[in-house]
């Protein structure tokens, strides 16, 4: 769903981190209508913004059946990660919060309150790209809330008149951009800017790297990354993007209008795509590269997090577990009924009706096969050096290996502040 409005698929894109500076905005808030009489505990809830229809109207219904304290939820418009984290330094902020995150600099600095014991027994429970960013030193800082994901969508009938398969490879997704590319079509949707702002880390983890290691050393100090991101060049350089649609890439506008063969959007999309093109389309991740490389899926999810300057921490957690660990029924119902998201528990995803057939199985399918977040030490800092390479390498054609030393600098730096040592 394109719009002003901010929705889930903030999660997927570079520019949608934490930042650490900036003022409260003014409240916007919404009460659950509860009198807040008695001697009933009372917190404040923080969501950002969805663009999706009737998901304000659900959390709200899910504080008002909380039992044990009065909860008031706060619809926040605007910069939403830059309130809270501006939030997190006073004692004016919210109890409960969900969080794009947490960073690493508010997990050390003490801002939010490990909830590892909440999902004691159903932590393994929960997806794994979902849940690994927001792990530290062994601890939960966030409970996943849903997943949303990026997908290469593409039309069969298109294809099937080209001789051109679903591209498997980036060389072959390459070829068949230019192949499907004529008059009146180009082959590939990446965005209105070629990709640089949405493709973000996918094509390193395509080409079997990351942004970061596990062992916390940057990850793309390697000739395959400058080797896949030539290849997303080529795909500019062909005239094979699609460029100045009247939607940006997270509306499927474009495929469903025939401007284009195939589209890189989000799962929200789908149901959009499924109504207006029936059975004339499919659904791939971002294909591999090279002799080491895999399918690349990007995963996101905010997660409900406490604020460690709550007055009220154990009531805070106490309705977090309640919310995100028990109440099954609610996660399904935000992951499913309001835009189209998949559950964050497996468990809930491989039950869940709506996801169980065609084109949404495949999904689920192989965003547990090839799914990947963020990693938790990629930070602002090492995210817009990293992005404003990718930006000169699709569209100016710049040096890949020289734009990637530079952005491996930066990072490197970075890696060497968030690491050290208190």
């Amino acid at each position: 769903m394109a719009g002003t409005t901010i929705s889930r698929r903030r999660l997927l894109t570079t520019g949608g981190a934490l930042a650490l500076s900036g003022g409260l905005a003014a409240a916007c808030g919404s009460n659950t209508g509860r009198g807040g009489g008695g001697s009933k505990v009372r917190l404040s809830q923080w969501y950002h913004q969805y663009g999706e229809a009737g998901t304000e109207r659900a959390v709200e219904r899910y504080a008002r059946a909380y039992k044990d304290a009065d909860v008031t939820v706060q619809w926040r418009p605007g910069d939403y990660d830059q309130q809270t984290a501006a939030a997190l330094l006073t004692s004016s902020g919210p109890d409960v919060f969900e969080a794009n995150g947490p960073t690493l600099d508010q997990i050390r600095g003490g801002q939010v309150v490990d909830l590892t014991d909440l999902v004691q027994g159903v932590r393994d429970d929960f997806h794994p790209a979902a849940i690994k960013p927001k792990v530290w030193d062994g601890r939960v800082w966030a409970v996943p809330q849903v997943v949303d994901t990026q997908l290469l969508y593409y039309r069969k009938s298109l294809l099937e008149k080209a001789g051109v398969r679903p591209p498997r490879t980036l060389d072959e997704l390459v070829d068949a951009a230019k192949r499907l590319t004529d008059s009146k079509v180009k082959g590939l949707f990446l965005g209105n800017d070629g990709g640089a702002g949405v493709l973000g880390g996918t094509p390193l983890y395509a080409a079997g790297l990351s942004p970061v290691t596990d062992d916390g050393k940057a990850g793309f100090d390697d000739p395959a990354a400058a080797r896949a991101l030539a290849k997303v060049h080529r795909l500019y350089a062909d005239k094979s993007l699609l460029l100045g649609a009247p939607a940006d890439w997270s509306d499927p506008a474009a495929l469903i209008q025939g401007l284009t063969a195939m589209q890189w959007s989000g799962l929200w999309a789908l149901p959009q795509v499924q109504k207006a093109l029936g059975d004339d389309f499919g659904v791939l991740p971002f294909p591999a590269d090279g002799p080491s490389g895999r399918p690349a899926v990007p995963v996101g999810a905010y997660g409900s997090a406490v604020s460690a300057r709550s007055g009220q921490r154990d009531a805070a957690k106490a309705f977090v577990k309640w919310l995100w660990v028990d109440r099954t029924d609610y996660q399904e119902d935000f992951a499913l009924s309001y835009g189209f998201h998949i559950p964050s528990r497996l468990s809930l995803a491989a039950k869940a009706g709506k996801l169980k057939e065609g084109a949404a199985a495949e999904v689920v399918r192989f965003t547990a096969d090839h799914g990947y977040a963020q990693p938790l030490l990629w930070t602002v800092t090492s995210r817009t050096a990293y992005q404003d390479a990718l930006s000169r390498i699709i569209k100016g054609g710049a040096d890949p290996e020289s734009e990637l030393r530079s952005a491996l600098r930066t990072t490197e730096a970075e890696l060497r502040r968030v690491q050290k040592k208190s």
